[in-house]
């Protein structure tokens, strides 16, 4: 580590006083897997990694440098060069200036795919909006010297992850900074609806004075439904109470002493859309929350429901908000994002009277930008520095022979965690998770973080927009209220060669969409092991199958007889859905078992519920992997 750090820059030499007091703090040591840094307002938790403190490649030469790069000497009196850092977008003075502390920068606008690949081997770290599309080209075209690239804002759809680590390049983001920002704008938004400001305005330029026709709705004592109370959902429902409004809020992982403290009460999402008034949106876009309102979501609500959405245009089915607009379900609905941006100049949502619209405007305040611009440039320079921000948002890279024995296993305990999110139901939330590992090795020749880590991973993913590595699995568990404990089981097999037999989690206080996973204890219990290199569910509640996790499964639990195999399968054939294997476990003979199903299509919802119709079938859960 010592070795490897020479080869950094000796960021102290030039830094002022005032960030040489900021890079003491962050190289403080700490007993703690993070420390806290709170030299400025968007401080984020950081800890010590050696990933990035790699040799950097030789540089280019100076005729070809638009700017001079400035050489410290280093400990042995060797001249070390500054990192420099390409920004190809906009970014604001007060993160130029951070960055400017430490490391050349050069600014270039505008740039052409062409041009950012001709360049981008020059830099040892590249910053981006959304504009700047990095793909594994891009990454490619560093040459081995790119090793960070930063996203200025929250989505990195922008940058071609898995490439990133295959080429070793850190990706990280600014996720906190404009959270106020866009809270502001949903309030902003919810007000102008309500009292029909946009639409007004418009009529009164175009000449038009017309009080009646635009009397609004008060606020005041409506209930107001957020769904998705993560950082920008809570600060919503805070000036909404402001504002004398009753806060209700679905989100299955909030912690439930927060929404307390705020004053707002979790229900299911049934109950939040069908109870309330207004419905503010700030769920995170993902395959289970796509078009997730619909017109089944919006025959739900109450007639004369509105709607602000700052969160992802295609959580809304767009062209059923239209119809529900339409038929006066929805009376009014406030946008600021859309499933295609811009949208089509055409678009009957944005051009329907009774919609107020903006263009993608919930993080644009001057204070926003200069917080993303900051928060970017620290998490840069940190990277740079060798530290790791709990902003990461793609996989550190490991050594080769550690992953190549543990690739299977890693795999196994994400999809553990994948599958054991599905069958969690009702609005607690998922608290303590047991991951007990059963295995031959002492603890000193079995690192379990990374397998902790893909556990959490694959918890939180599936119901989120977070991005879990080994780096962030700690923080983003804590910040969920999610209680991780591990245990070792040791097996009595000294010749076993196999890191690990098995891998089990438990999910302790929650109910269960499917009662056949919950164990004696009352925990729902899923374990599973690997076998010939490929991860198998092993263990489902006191059920005992022999499922390889490589398809999505259909857990049927059934009283024990013959010909259901023949019966399930049937049904599935003549809706076209391939079976890839099937597997029953049963605990006594007669009484009940459970069918574990592979398949490689999701089956309809029709097809599902015929599964559910044979007499013999009890319950069934689809789960997808």
């Amino acid at each position: 580590m010592a070795a490897s750090r020479a080869l950094l820059p000796n960021l102290h030499a030039s830094a002022s006083p005032r960030a040489r007091g900021r890079l003491a703090a962050a190289a403080a040591p700490s007993s703690l897997p993070f420390a806290a840094r709170g030299a400025h307002p968007h401080a984020r938790l950081r800890i010590r990694c050696a990933i990035l403190s790699s040799s950097p490649a030789p540089l280019a030469s100076s005729e070809s440098q638009p700017w001079r790069r400035i050489s410290r000497a280093g400990s042995d009196g060797a001249l070390r060069p500054k990192p420099a850092v390409l920004v190809a977008e906009k970014l604001s003075e007060a993160g130029l200036a951070v960055l400017r502390e430490f490391v050349d920068v050069e600014c270039a606008y505008g740039m052409s795919p062409a041009e950012l690949l001709a360049r981008v081997a020059q830099f040892d770290a590249l910053i981006v909006r959304s504009g700047t599309k990095v793909t594994r080209e891009v990454l490619e075209a560093g040459r081995g010297r790119l090793r960070v690239v930063g996203r200025a804002g929250v989505g990195i759809d922008n940058v071609d992850l898995q490439a990133a680590t295959e080429a070793g390049c850190l990706v990280v983001n600014a996720p906190t900074a404009n959270t106020v920002a866009a809270a502001e704008h949903g309030i902003a938004l919810l007000a102008s609806m309500a009292r029909n400001v946009s639409q007004a305005d418009a009529a009164l330029k175009a000449g038009k004075w017309q009080r009646t026709k635009y009397v609004g709705v008060s606020l005041v004592g409506k209930t107001l439904a957020i769904m998705g109370f993560g950082k920008v959902g809570s600060e919503v429902a805070r000036r909404a109470k402001g504002l004398g409004m009753h806060v209700i809020a679905h989100d299955p992982y909030a912690p439930a002493d927060r929404a307390r403290a705020i004053g707002a009460e979790l229900v299911s999402f049934d109950e939040a859309i069908t109870r309330a008034d207004f419905i503010s949106l700030h769920m995170p876009l993902i395959p289970t929350t796509s078009k997730i309102f619909n017109d089944e979501s919006f025959e739900k609500m109450k007639t004369g429901v509105r709607i602000i959405n700052v969160a992802r245009g295609g959580v809304i089915d767009e062209d059923a908000l239209v119809r529900a607009l339409d038929s006066g379900k929805v009376a009014q609905a406030a946008l600021d994002v859309f499933t295609v941006e811009p949208p089509p100049k055409d678009s009957k949502l944005v051009l329907h009277e009774n919609v107020t619209v903006t263009p993608h405007l919930g993080a644009s305040t001057v204070e926003a930008q200069e917080g993303v611009a900051i928060e970017i440039a620290e998490a840069v320079v940190g990277a740079l520095r060798g530290e790791l921000a709990a902003t990461a948002v793609n996989a550190p890279m490991v050594p080769a022979e550690v992953m190549s024995e543990l690739a299977p296993y890693v795999s196994l305990a994400e999809k553990l965690g994948r599958l054991a999110v599905q069958l969690v139901t009702g609005e607690s939330g998922i608290k303590g998770v047991k991951v007990v590992y059963t295995t031959a090795r002492g603890p000193d020749d079995l690192d379990t973080r990374l397998l902790r880590a893909m556990v959490t991973k694959g918890i939180v993913e599936p119901v989120s927009s977070t991005f879990v590595n080994l780096v962030n699995a700690d923080y983003t568990a804590k910040q969920r209220g999610l209680r991780i404990t591990e245990e070792r089981v040791s097996h009595d097999s000294p010749a076993a060669e196999a890191p690990l037999e098995s891998i089990q989690v438990r999910l302790s206080q929650v109910q269960s969409k499917f009662a056949g996973a919950i164990s004696d204890s009352g925990d729902i219990v899923l374990e599973g092991r690997v076998k010939y290199g490929v991860p198998h569910l092993t263990l489902v509640g006191p059920y005992e199958v022999d499922v390889s996790l490589e398809d999505n499964l259909i857990l049927c639990r059934q009283i024990d007889q013959p010909g259901m195999i023949g019966k399930v399968g049937n049904i599935l054939g003549q809706r076209n859905v391939n079976i890839s294997f099937m597997s029953v476990g049963r605990t006594f003979r007669g009484k009940q078992a459970i069918m574990a199903i592979g398949v490689d299509e999701e089956p309809d919802k029709e097809t599902l519920e015929n599964i559910g119709k044979i007499p013999a079938i009890e319950e069934f859960v689809f789960l997808e992997l």
